[in-house]
C-alpha cells in the first residue's frame, strides 16, 4: 500500500509538471505569435524600464524611451527647489511626471492628456510607483485631468515649470516608421501634423498663461525640429532659449524661461 501510494503521488506530481510545461509552452508560443505580428516587446510584457523605474505600458501610450531621459535628468539637474510646481502636459504613461516627483521629490507634480485611456495607465503608474515612496507622505502622488492641451485649465491656475513630450513626428513621415510604431502604438502620441509643429505652437503660445513669472518650460522635439521651435519661444517672449542634446549629440530638448514683458 505504501508503495502503491508513493506510485500516486509520483505520478500526481508528474502530472502536474506536464501540465505546468504544457501552460508555460502555451503562454510562450502566444508571445512569440504577438511578437510576429510585430506587436511591441513591451507590450506584451505589459511593462517598459525609464529612469531606472518600471511603468506599466499598453497599447493606449507611447512606450517610454531613453530619449526623454534626457528631459527628465535636465529638469531634475536645473530644478533644485522642492516647493515649485511642475505640469506635464501630454503626460501619456505618466513617465515623465511620476519620475519627476519620485526622484526630484517636487511639492506639486501634475499631469495632463486628452485621453481618457491614457490617463488610466498614468494613474496605474503613478499608484504603484509612488505607494512607497520615500518622499514626504503629505507629497506623495501625481494630479492628473483630462484636458485638451490647456482646456481645462484658468489662466488663473500657474505654475513654475512645465514640461511636455508632445506629438512630433510630420504625419507623412509616420508611414515609414517601423510597424512596431506605426502600426501599434497610438497614433494620437505620435502625429504632429503636416510639419510635426503643430503642438509646439500651442505650447509656445499658451505655456505663458500658466506660467509664473521666470517659470520654466522643457520640450523634448525631434533631432530635426530644435530651431524651429526655440524660434517659436523666442517669438513668444520666452528668455534664455536653449536647445540641449541628447547622449548621441542629437537636438533633443528645447528649453526657455517665461519673463513678463518689461522685465
Amino acid at each position: 500500500q505504501e508503495q502503491t501510494g508513493n506510485s500516486l503521488e509520483s505520478k500526481n506530481a508528474l502530472d502536474c509538471v506536464e501540465l505546468w510545461l504544457k501552460e508555460k509552452m502555451s503562454a510562450y508560443e502566444n508571445t512569440l505569435e504577438k511578437r510576429a505580428s510585430r506587436i511591441p516587446l513591451q507590450q506584451i510584457l505589459g511593462q517598459q524600464e525609464f529612469m531606472g523605474l518600471t511603468f506599466f505600458v499598453n497599447e493606449h501610450v507611447l512606450i517610454p524611451r531613453q530619449d526623454t531621459e534626457t528631459l527628465v535628468e535636465l529638469v531634475l539637474n536645473e530644478q533644485k527647489d522642492k516647493n515649485v510646481s511642475i505640469l506635464d502636459m501630454c503626460t501619456g504613461s505618466g513617465c515623465i511626471a511620476v519620475s519627476l516627483k519620485k526622484l526630484g521629490g517636487y511639492a506639486c507634480v501634475e499631469g495632463a492628456d486628452i485621453s481618457e485611456e491614457a490617463l488610466k495607465v498614468a494613474k496605474r503608474n503613478s499608484e504603484e510607483i509612488l505607494e512607497n515612496s520615500d518622499v514626504n507622505s503629505s507629497r506623495t502622488g501625481v494630479i492628473f485631468r483630462r484636458s485638451d492641451m490647456f482646456s481645462a485649465f484658468p489662466e488663473t491656475e500657474r505654475f513654475n515649470v512645465i514640461v511636455s513630450n508632445p506629438p512630433y513626428i510630420p504625419s507623412a513621415v509616420i508611414e515609414e516608421l517601423e510597424p512596431e510604431v506605426r502600426d501599434h502604438e497610438p497614433r494620437g502620441a505620435l502625429d504632429g501634423t503636416a510639419d510635426g509643429l503643430y503642438f509646439y505652437r500651442i505650447l509656445a503660445e499658451e505655456c505663458a498663461k500658466h506660467l509664473t513669472p521666470g517659470g520654466h518650460v522643457y520640450f523634448e522635439i525631434g533631432y530635426d525640429q530644435g530651431a524651429a521651435v526655440k524660434e517659436l519661444l523666442d517669438i513668444h517672449g520666452f528668455k534664455d532659449t536653449r536647445v540641449i542634446q541628447d547622449l548621441t549629440g542629437k537636438d533633443r530638448v528645447v528649453c526657455g524661461t517665461w519673463q513678463i514683458a518689461g522685465v
